[in-house]
């Protein structure tokens, strides 16, 4: 992850997903234009969201989210493997898009696993806000409103992949990288993110 991507906040819209990735990744591995997949899921309501507006939106950031993977072999794993393996891909996908997942999921996870310190509770979320608010201009210009949402929505994406059993867990599950997940971090060079996966070898 370049660190001159600016921060966004743009997870407190945008959060983990699973069934959008999911539902937009089957139709890409159909070999369908990008637009042709906005545009069924839009006319199709594939999502079952109340407005149109809204659908079209978030299939358009279910696109990018899947683009910044750079690997279609991913993006068919996400429509085809079990939902843990699947689920596991759309966290990595997540934390490519976004550099404020990217840095907590690598600076907080990850080195609790290196450190095999399990504790794990509202106290690493806020810390982990409060140093970026302290670092950079953007992140402390944001509401608080806007940071207690991308903490939910944080939380939930541990939850959602098993690291924590409730969103009031106090501590880390030992979390398992699934070999095709691994496989393409590897490939893709990004070996620095393995600890936020509990992988060391």
């Amino acid at each position: 992850m370049d660190n001159s991507y600016p921060y966004i906040a743009s997870l407190t819209r945008e959060p983990f997903l699973f069934y959008e990735m999911r539902t937009t990744a089957k139709l890409l591995s159909c070999d369908l234009s990008e637009e042709e997949v906005v545009t069924q899921i839009t006319s199709d309501n594939l999502f079952q969201y109340p407005t149109e507006k809204s659908v079209a939106r978030m299939a358009k950031a279910c696109i990018k989210r899947l683009a910044a993977m750079n690997d279609a072999d991913l993006v068919r794993a996400i429509a085809e493997q079990p939902t843990d393996v699947a689920k596991q891909i759309c966290l990595y996908a997540m934390m490519k898009q976004s550099r404020l997942m990217w840095e907590f999921m690598l600076t907080v996870i990850g080195e609790k696993y290196r450190l095999r310190d399990s504790s794990f509770g509202k106290i690493d979320l806020n810390t982990y806000f409060m140093r970026l608010q302290e670092q950079d201009d953007v992140v402390a210009s944001w509401s608080e409103a806007t940071i207690k949402k991308l903490k939910q929505v944080f939380a939930k994406a541990l939850v959602e992949n098993e690291y924590l059993d409730s969103v009031h867990a106090n501590h880390l599950n030992p979390v398992y990288l699934h070999p095709i997940l691994e496989n393409a971090i590897r490939s893709h060079g990004d070996l620095i993110i393995l600890p936020a996966f509990n992988c060391f070898s």
